[in-house]
């Protein structure tokens, strides 16, 4: 009966146009919020998973570094173990260390990391290359994959250039020196290619041999700065996390991919709530039309609240009565607001509507991508606000139907 009462007080010709208006406006008002919202979140969506996309094609699935130091010591015994926790796929053995390199006058600092012959298996770098070939070389000459801002930075021609780069890094273990040189060692690398990710990457690591780092560090056999690791399909990363602290101990640390990189994921999700909440905030304001609207259906609507009450009705009927008629108008709103959203973003991802302005983005359009859970939260929030929007009016309500009764 509820329901009846509500829609047809809805549906219903008033004696003002006004409250129709009034009303009507409360609808569009809801659907335009509820459509913003979808794809605002939608377009968060599609950047969260771009960044995440290109990040997860740098970095490993696991990764197992020192706890405490600079290195870690992982024997031949100890690798194959690892190799055999359920879960691990490939490991690759990487060192990275700050360099200075030198091509022409200019010395550039640039962070050199040193990978063996599985390192294609645990990233996926070499599918991002874009001049030359995935290339580190060996013993007889030591070659390097340049970033893409590094290599302009150099100004070096990785397809046509045969001259090497200079590199320079500390040695080990030196108490005492005459000259600056003498602290450091020094090697060549022969440029092979250019690999694109983000510009984090591009502009600081150059990826060549682990042997030539060993060498120019000093380092023994089994020495490593981590050991990264790409997981089987389905694998849950957390619980291999916790096989691999259990085998190796305290004196290894063990991240996840989200470990590696948490603060830039918390980042991301700080922005699309601070943009949620900002955005059902307007809601709220929006809402303010649907109190206006309710409160003059109330004051048209005296005559039935007073034969209502004259039959039986109770206060808390009357009240669930206008709390119905403004969920009616908030899910009427928010149902023509999802449609909206999905129309608009089904658009986005087929014709790229909007463009991203300049033409250094890895995307020409905003990326979108929607998910249920982002439906799900904007038809509970918007549902949410109707309801308290409708408390007061719906109060108000019952109490006229008390005081018309007593008199």
């Amino acid at each position: 009966m509820v329901w009846q009462f509500a829609s047809r007080y809805f549906r219903a010709k008033k004696s003002t146009n006004a409250i129709n208006i009034i009303a009507w406006v409360s609808v569009v008002a809801i659907a335009v919020g509820a459509g913003a919202l979808i794809v605002i979140l939608s377009v968060f969506n599609g950047f969260e998973g771009l960044v995440k996309s290109l990040y997860s094609s740098f970095y490993p699935s696991i990764k197992i570094a020192p706890a405490t130091g600079k290195t870690i010591l992982l024997t031949t015994d100890q690798l194959q173990k690892i190799s055999e926790v359920p879960g691990v796929a490939h490991y690759s053995q990487v060192i990275e260390e700050k360099a200075v390199l030198r091509y022409g006058d200019e010395p550039t600092i640039a962070v050199l990391k040193g990978v063996d012959s599985g390192y294609n298996n645990v990233t996926d770098v070499k599918s991002h290359i874009v001049r030359g070939r995935f290339d580190t070389g060996d013993s007889v000459a030591y070659r390097a994959i340049l970033g893409l801002e590094l290599e302009g930075a150099l100004g070096v021609d990785v397809v046509h250039s045969l001259a090497p780069v200079t590199v320079y890094l500390p040695r080990r273990n030196v108490s005492t020196f005459v000259t600056p040189e003498d602290a450091l060692n020094n090697g060549v690398l022969y440029p092979t290619g250019t690999f694109a990710i983000q510009q984090e990457f591009n502009s600081k690591y150059v990826i060549t041999n682990i042997e030539f780092l060993r060498k120019l560090l000093e380092w023994g056999d089994h020495e490593m700065s981590a050991l990264e690791i790409s997981t089987s399909a389905g694998v849950d990363e957390k619980l291999l996390k916790q096989r691999l602290e259990a085998l190796l101990g305290k004196d290894y640390k063990v991240q996840t991919r989200y470990e590696q990189n948490q603060s830039l994921y918390a980042i991301m999700q700080t922005e699309k709530w601070a943009v949620y909440v900002i955005l059902s905030f307007i809601m709220i304001i929006a809402a303010f039309n649907m109190i206006g609207s309710l409160y003059m259906l109330v004051i048209e609507k005296q005559k039935d609240i007073t034969i209502l009450n004259a039959m039986g009705a109770r206060k808390s009927l009357i009240m669930r009565i206008f709390l119905t008629e403004g969920l009616i108008i908030a899910g009427i709103g928010t149902l023509l607001g999802l449609g909206l959203g999905v129309g608009f973003c089904l658009l986005q991802q087929q014709f790229g509507i909007i463009k991203l302005e300049g033409t250094s983005f890895l995307v020409d359009a905003y990326p979108v991508s929607m998910h249920a859970a982002d439906f799900i939260l904007v038809f509970v929030t918007i549902m949410v606000i109707g309801l308290a929007a409708s408390w007061y009016p719906a109060r108000r309500a019952a109490v006229e139907a008390i005081e018309l009764k007593a008199t």
